[in-house]
């Protein structure tokens, strides 16, 4: 006899994409991983560091295969609803530790990035916040199906922003960061709770049909 079930909390991959060790991407990434576990939702917190791996080669990836490091980022991912990065930006572009493995998990099928919602962050200490980065890194996100989140958010003059409790020291930079996590979650839930993965269809207001369910297809 069927009985309703509570769904298990969603699952957010998030990650620093720098390999410095005091690097304020990690803070902003701390920051944002706290907020969203506030919510209930299941926090996996990650840093560049624990996906090691060497430059991406073809002649490599014939003969060894794919390498650790890109293996654990592809679990990650696909344990995980939707993902965030922190990216710091470098000469106006992304990070070249980033984009390697970007590279490496792209080879993986089925693709993990694909269909997966991405809430891209930075900080920086230029006036810009690293938002130039951000967008390059728009680029090959998308390019393999990640569902990116419209709104961006950057933190400029990054060590001077952050407070002794890990937050934000400007409020209002804050408040803002606040509202663009919560819209994203909302976003992912409606994504992964409801209509957007399965549909009943309708002939007439009342008139139910014997429809098959429709879901979505991506191989």
């Amino acid at each position: 006899m069927p009985t309703d079930t509570l769904p298990g909390p969603l699952r957010f991959l998030i990650f620093g994409a720098a390999l410095r060790a005091d690097s304020t991407n990690a803070r902003l990434a701390s920051l944002v991983a706290r907020l969203i576990s506030d919510t209930g939702a299941a926090v996996d917190l990650a840093n560049m560091r624990d996906f090691d791996m060497p430059l991406y080669d073809g002649d490599m990836e014939t003969g060894e295969g794919l390498p650790r490091g890109a293996l654990a980022l592809r679990d990650r991912l696909e344990r995980s609803d939707a993902f965030v990065i922190s990216s710091p930006e470098y000469n106006a572009s992304v990070p070249g530790v980033l984009k390697n493995a970007i590279d490496w998990v792209s080879r993986v099928r089925p693709q993990p990035f694909k269909t997966k919602h991405a809430l891209l962050v930075s900080a920086s200490p230029s006036l810009v916040g690293g938002n130039r980065g951000l967008w390059a890194l728009r680029i090959p996100l998308e390019h393999l199906g990640t569902r990116v989140y419209p709104d961006m958010f950057s933190v400029a003059n990054s060590y001077q922003a952050f407070a002794e409790d890990g937050t934000l020291a400007d409020p209002g930079l804050q408040q803002r960061l606040t509202e663009t996590v919560s819209g994203f979650l909302s976003l992912v839930e409606a994504d992964v709770r409801y209509v957007c993965l399965e549909r009943r269809w309708y002939e007439f207001l009342g008139d139910r049909t014997e429809a098959a369910i429709t879901q979505r297809a991506e191989k």
